[in-house]
């Protein structure tokens, strides 16, 4: 993790990111490492995940490397685990234990990954329940989404956001906040596919560095992502809304509890690969 990160710090977003994404779905049980093949439809093509999703590659070295030490004995549901939490140490986040001892799947749920992952644009009201579903509380959403203080947005899920309410919860009046909305509108114009792939940062002041101020951007109404800034600006936000003002200004909060959030999220399991789940050779694919 440390030479992928030096390589390139958007390695740390993926690496969290593709945790977050594999424990929504059956659990954390590595389904979302597993390709496609004749008999396995997997999650990559999902929607949530088909373009957002990387790092499968780093997943693979890591792979390779521990079965050439000990073959055999670290799932790769693990790995995604302590790969996540080691990308948000090596970018300046905080340290936790991670409980070991998972096992990997032998199926995986295109559905699910459609059906349980939030999207971009959903209401506050969604989002909530969709963190309620996997056991995680109001608390641990906000803490989660807190993650967003590194990684990157395409244009594709943050055109909706520029072009509809941004400048009503940004304060309009401040030379800094235009300029940053004339900046993303840049990036991003009103139509056009070929710009739907451009990318700008989530917290756009320090976005390679695990820190809090992704929760002082949603409280001057600069969230990229209407999921983002719904935290702070919904009506039906009173508790999020509280939770984003603690955060802005109390750090240590915000990492206690972004560590203990991120256990939780660790320990959703799925009961029927705790029970005939593997530790697979190659994380793309099921044992034979």
């Amino acid at each position: 993790m440390e030479c992928a990160v030096l390589s390139d710090p958007r390695n740390a977003a993926f690496a969290v990111r593709l945790h977050f994404h594999d424990c929504f779905v059956q659990g954390c049980d590595g389904s979302i490492l597993l390709d496609d093949t004749i008999t396995l439809q997997g999650e990559k093509k999902a929607s949530t995940n088909i373009h957002s999703l990387k790092g499968y590659r780093m997943m693979d070295r890591i792979k390779n490397s521990l079965e050439s030490e000990c073959p055999g004995i670290v799932s790769c549901a693990d790995i995604l685990t302590i790969a996540a939490r080691d990308a948000v140490i090596l970018v300046g986040g905080p340290y936790w234990e991670v409980p070991l001892g998972r096992k990997d799947s032998t199926t995986a749920s295109y559905e699910l990954a459609n059906q349980n992952l939030p999207s971009a644009n959903e209401g506050l009201m969604s989002i909530i329940s969709k963190f309620l579903y996997q056991g995680l509380s109001v608390t641990d959403m906000v803490a989660l989404s807190g993650a967003h203080t590194i990684g990157m947005a395409r244009c594709k899920n943050f055109r909706e956001r520029i072009y509809g309410d941004f400048e009503a919860t940004s304060d309009a009046n401040n030379p800094i906040s235009k300029m940053y909305i004339e900046k993303l509108r840049s990036i991003c114009p009103p139509i056009g596919k070929d710009a739907e792939k451009n990318i700008t940062g989530m917290d756009n002041v320090t976005p390679e560095v695990f820190d809090n101020s992704y929760f002082q951007m949603l409280m001057r109404g600069e969230g990229v992502l209407n999921s983002d800034q719904e935290l702070y600006s919904s009506l039906l936000g009173m508790e999020t809304r509280a939770l984003v003002k603690k955060y802005a200004v109390d750090p240590l909060a915000f990492f206690q509890q972004f560590s203990d959030s991120m256990v939780k999220l660790g320990n959703i399991t799925n009961s029927d690969s705790f029970l005939s789940g593997e530790v697979r050779k190659n994380c793309r694919f099921i044992n034979t």
